[in-house]
């Protein structure tokens, strides 16, 4: 899980970085609660970003946003997402720039590539 490290991106560089959380039940019923219920776990994890309704990664019923995402940046082994908290950075602009697995750290190993993504501060 990486609520915390997402959240303290969030903190640092908020308002020129949108976290986004899109809870998804489909790996070892990981998410099995409500929207809401979603939602409070993450907040009690320090998330402060936007949480999204549970929606579908794969299979029938993959929400639009997922299989464009998974076009734009395939798996290593298919496009298809292997587990929860897989990760993908997207630029300004909306286009995909980085997938990143689950096990991945987001703090050192994404935010380093956020900075070169991330517009200048005003």
């Amino acid at each position: 899980m990486n609520y915390a490290q997402l959240a303290q991106l969030h903190e640092k560089y908020s308002p020129r970085l949108a976290i986004l959380g899109f809870p998804c039940n489909q790996f070892g019923s990981q998410e099995p609660g409500t929207n809401q219920e979603i939602k409070e776990f993450a907040a009690n994890h320090g998330a402060k970003f936007d949480m999204f309704a549970k929606i579908k990664v794969n299979g029938e019923g993959t929400d639009p946003l997922w299989e464009f995402l998974k076009k734009k940046q395939g798996g290593l082994m298919g496009n298809f997402i292997k587990w929860n908290f897989t990760k993908f950075l997207v630029d300004a602009q909306g286009v995909p720039v980085a997938r990143y697995s689950p096990k991945t750290n987001p703090i050192p190993d994404i935010e380093k590539d956020i900075l070169k993504y991330l517009p200048a501060a005003e």
